[in-house]
């Protein structure tokens, strides 16, 4: 199917055109005409497929029918997003395709200055791409009024619940208009969200396109034995004697991103660490760095890299596994994309093997394990002999954390599964956390 059958305005085609995309993802096939219709949407929509400008096109195409002359604009559309990285992303998106409206956007997060941000929203904004925390300061400092919104977005929904945005989203939604058009993105549909949305949406249309297979077919995916002390030393060795260029590695902890990122610098491979500690603009720096190829690492916690969209990774490592079995689903989904193969390597020890358990029963599949010559696990060490009686479910001390380095709150409800739904409902699939609630 290509564009044109969607409705989308001449002006939005072009720049599709400019893009060089010529067919639209299952996403966007299914939420454009829904949201073109003015329909309130749930929609179960993983990220890396196209959705960011399944609501984005249409968004842009309803302002555009009555598009502001007026100076002092007010806000249009409001779209939340949980972090900087995605909000930035959404805004690139809405700045790319609305380059041929007369439409305003603008993102406001944590991290950069508040006054620069103060003066944009007085100037004018149709569209508001913001993470919770900032707007709430906005909203408390009066400088945006949210009266004038006529469609509301709530991005990665499940996320923001992970890092307890609820109660910021809700005072956030009562200074809206009740009239408007609500169009609600997440991973998953658990009962949290269900909650959620019964709360705000109205007669929702519903896509759940879940893909095939939980992890992207043109991943090929590993797990290395190795002791926890050898870790850094078996990244290394990859690294070097395969000559990678570019490798995104995830660790559960800021602390542990900062070690690793001195360790492997150390042995002479250009690295460099991101994560909610960091300000906005030496993470937008050590992005850029690593796209352009400046960085060869890029090490990360699960937060600080959601939204990360880069083309082409051929190599994501899991230094750490993560609490929450679904984050390696996401954490994975970062190489493999727009057809390309990518390569997903877990360095896992033996304190880790209940985690393993569990992202294998996520997975309804073994992953391959592969012991690396002179990097061969201690037998307390070795994940492919399981201990007696083990259990998927991370114990106590797991589901804690380390001191000083609480985890994730668990996981709750249904995962739904299936690729599509039938009689007339519409199925679709987004979603990962090292979170306190820093402004983001």
């Amino acid at each position: 199917m290509s564009f044109e059958p969607l409705g989308l305005s001449p002006d939005l085609m072009r720049a599709i055109k400019d893009q060089g995309y010529t067919e639209p993802t299952p996403v966007q096939e299914q939420a454009i005409p829904l949201i073109l219709e003015g329909r309130d949407l749930m929609a179960r929509a993983q990220t890396g497929t196209g959705k960011t400008a399944g609501f984005t096109l249409p968004l842009l195409q309803l302002l555009g029918k009555n598009a502001r002359s007026s100076k002092r604009r007010g806000v249009r559309a409001l779209i939340l997003a949980p972090t900087r990285e995605l909000a930035n992303q959404v805004r690139e998106s809405v700045r790319t395709y609305g380059r041929h409206l007369p439409l305003k956007s603008l993102a406001v997060f944590g991290g950069v200055g508040f006054g620069p941000q103060a003066q944009a929203l007085r100037r004018g904004v149709d569209v508001l791409v913001a993470t919770p925390g900032r707007l709430l300061d906005h909203l408390s400092q009066r400088t945006v009024d949210l009266s004038g919104v006529e469609i509301l977005v709530l991005d990665e929904a499940d996320r923001m619940l992970d890092m307890g945005f609820i109660n910021d989203i809700r005072k956030i939604m009562a200074t809206l208009p009740s009239k408007r058009q609500n169009l609600l993105f997440s991973a998953t549909l658990s009962s949290e969200i269900q909650k959620l949305a019964n709360n705000f949406l109205t007669n929702p249309m519903k896509i759940e396109i879940a893909p095939r297979e939980k992890t992207a077919d043109r991943v090929t995916q590993v797990v290395h034995p190795v002791d926890r002390s050898r870790k850094t030393a078996l990244l290394t060795h990859r690294i070097v004697s395969e000559s990678w260029k570019q490798v995104l590695v995830f660790t559960r902890t800021k602390r542990g991103a900062d070690r690793l990122t001195k360790k492997l610098r150390e042995n002479q491979i250009a690295t460099v660490a991101i994560h909610s500690d960091k300000t906005q603009g030496a993470r937008t720096r050590a992005l850029a760095d690593f796209k352009r190829g400046a960085t060869r690492v890029l090490v990360a916690t699960d937060i600080a890299a959601r939204g990360l969209d880069i083309e082409q990774l051929p190599h994501v490592v899991n230094f750490d596994l993560p609490y929450v079995a679904e984050d390696y689903v996401h954490r994975i989904g970062r190489t493999g994309r727009a057809g390309m193969d990518g390569q997903a390597i877990s360095l896992v020890c033996g304190e880790e093997h209940k985690l393993l358990q569990a992202i294998e029963r996520l997975l309804e599949k073994p992953l391959p394990k592969e012991k690396v010559t002179g990097f061969e696990p201690s037998l307390r060490e070795d994940v492919t002999r399981a201990p007696r009686g083990a259990s998927s479910r991370p114990d106590a001390a797991q589901r804690r954390g380390r001191p000083g380095h609480p985890a994730r709150p668990a996981f709750r409800g249904k995962r739904v599964k299936g690729s599509t739904a039938g009689s007339g409902t519409r199925r679709w699939s987004s979603s990962s956390a090292d979170s306190s609630r820093a402004r983001r």
